[in-house]
């Protein structure tokens, strides 16, 4: 599935219908007075969040929405119908700015939430209106208030309950792929993941968590080095962060675990105080030595305990998918 994040529409809700003019003619009824009806308000555009939804591809192919307007006013008393309002669905995680002014006009976080973008105009009072003890025969209406009218940004941050984060090629995908139906790009090359992977992962107890695969991070991430800043602003609303460590790299195991940690501190100190699990991956290739040192400093310098798994045999993944739940069910609530 293709991924979009950022796009911006533009949105026109309806205009209100015309008051109308309008005598009684009525053969038995002496000096017929006005009963001309309101125009109908116009119809509002809502956007509203929709949980099956993880991108903003939808949105690409239309970028130009209209809500239907209201109808005028008629004879014989004859209120116009109020325009149909349109709702648009997006993703969960969806901030709502006007790309003018950008002015913050909602952040979309629940299935159902719905967040006002553009409201219709009213509808014109017909000439019944306007009849007083002075005034018996009003030949005046109004015009119907035009809808509002303006251009959205909208970024999508991304909610999910974990966020695996790490180098590139440190089995993230593989991960995803063999816990959840998501179907990953995978491959033995940099960057094979250049956009957030989603997979839902049902626990033993009947409950189930959603878990995203990000983009592997660099040296320099938090500076837009690699993929970036892009991809960093998705991690905000993650309950917990997967670590995952390659335990068969020759460099540093340490190393590489204190850089991604430097990334994330550096954009943002709530990323680097988020709930942690650190994963040793690959196992099944792991060097001995390096791993053990590496199991030793987190649980020295962090209190952590260091998971082992191999996405390929299988190794680990049952217990690591246990402790995942039940750090879950440990968290409060996010709004």
């Amino acid at each position: 599935m293709k991924f979009l994040d950022t796009i911006k529409i533009n949105v026109k809700a309806g205009d209100g219908g015309k008051g109308c003019v309008s005598f009684r003619r009525e053969k038995y009824v002496p000096r017929g007075g006005p009963d001309g009806g309101n125009g109908g308000h116009g119809g509002s555009i809502f956007l509203v969040g929709d949980r099956s939804k993880y991108t903003l591809l939808d949105l690409n192919y239309m970028t130009n929405y209209s809500a239907e307007r209201g109808e005028h006013g008629k004879g014989k008393d004859m209120h116009g119908r109020k325009g149909k309002d349109l709702e648009i669905k997006v993703p969960l995680g969806t901030i709502v700015k006007d790309a003018d002014t950008f002015e913050v006009l909602g952040d979309i976080t629940a299935d159902g939430q719905k967040v006002l973008v553009a409201e219709g105009g009213k509808g014109g009072r017909g000439n019944m209106s306007f009849v007083n003890s002075t005034r018996r025969a009003p030949r005046i209406a109004e015009e119907g208030q035009q809808g509002e009218e303006r251009r959205l940004f909208l970024e999508l941050k991304l909610i999910a309950d974990v966020g695996v984060v790490g180098f590139p090629n440190t089995g993230k995908s593989t991960f995803i792929s063999v816990v959840s139906a998501a179907k990953p790009k995978i491959a033995d090359y940099p960057f094979t993941t250049i956009t957030p992977n989603l997979g839902v992962v049902k626990s033993k107890t009947g409950g189930s968590f959603v878990v995203a695969d990000m983009p592997g991070l660099i040296e320099g991430a938090h500076d837009n080095a690699g993929l970036g800043v892009r991809f960093l602003k998705h991690m905000e609303r993650t309950k917990i962060f997967l670590h995952f460590v390659d335990s068969s790299a020759e460099s540093s195991l340490i190393d590489r675990y204190e850089t991604i940690r430097k990334e994330l501190s550096l954009y943002s100190e709530k990323l680097a105080s988020k709930e942690e699990i650190v994963v040793a991956t690959k196992t099944d290739a792991s060097i001995k030595a390096n791993i053990e040192e590496f199991r030793e400093y987190i649980f020295s310098n962090y209190n952590k305990r260091l998971f082992f798994i191999s996405s390929v045999t299988g190794e680990g993944i049952d217990e690591l998918l246990q402790a995942i739940w039940e750090k879950i069910e440990s968290l409060p609530r996010m709004d």
